[in-house]
């Protein structure tokens, strides 16, 4: 296999692993995910296995139901860049949605009780952050 192959089927099985993990943090069964999202069971099923690499449309409609920005996933996946953050512009408010796509490919290949564990210490910091933000 020449190292290019071997760097996409990586890259699939990564993002396969991020969605699947995302799905089971999220509560959602394949079926519940497939009804959010308009995709088949099956389908989400073979993309979670790493069999079949998903689309951008795909990705599109899972992104929501999953937690995700469309262009977060669609960055994870490799078909858009990624956004260097630029000096003189505001932090986004940290949180599920807002999570950087390198922090939440990283933040994957954790277990899913650290993942849960980390996501409820940043949706805490933004409820704090929109509460001072308000006062």
């Amino acid at each position: 296999m020449l190292p290019q192959e071997k760097a996409k089927m990586t890259d699939k099985n990564e993002l396969a692993r991020i969605i699947k993990q995302q799905r089971v943090m999220r509560g959602l069964t394949l079926q519940q995910l497939s009804a959010g999202s308009g995709v088949s069971a099956s389908h989400l099923d073979r993309i979670e296995k790493g069999k079949r690499f998903p689309s951008g449309g795909i990705l599109r409609k899972i992104a929501q139901p999953l937690g995700f920005e469309e262009t977060e996933l669609l960055t994870l996946a490799g078909y858009l860049s990624p956004q260097p953050h630029r000096v003189g512009e505001s932090q986004p408010p940290y949180g599920l949605k807002e999570l950087d796509p390198y922090a939440a490919r990283a933040l994957a290949q954790e277990p899913v009780e650290t993942q849960r564990a980390v996501i409820g210490i940043l949706s805490m910091l933004k409820a704090i952050a929109q509460t001072y933000r308000r006062a």
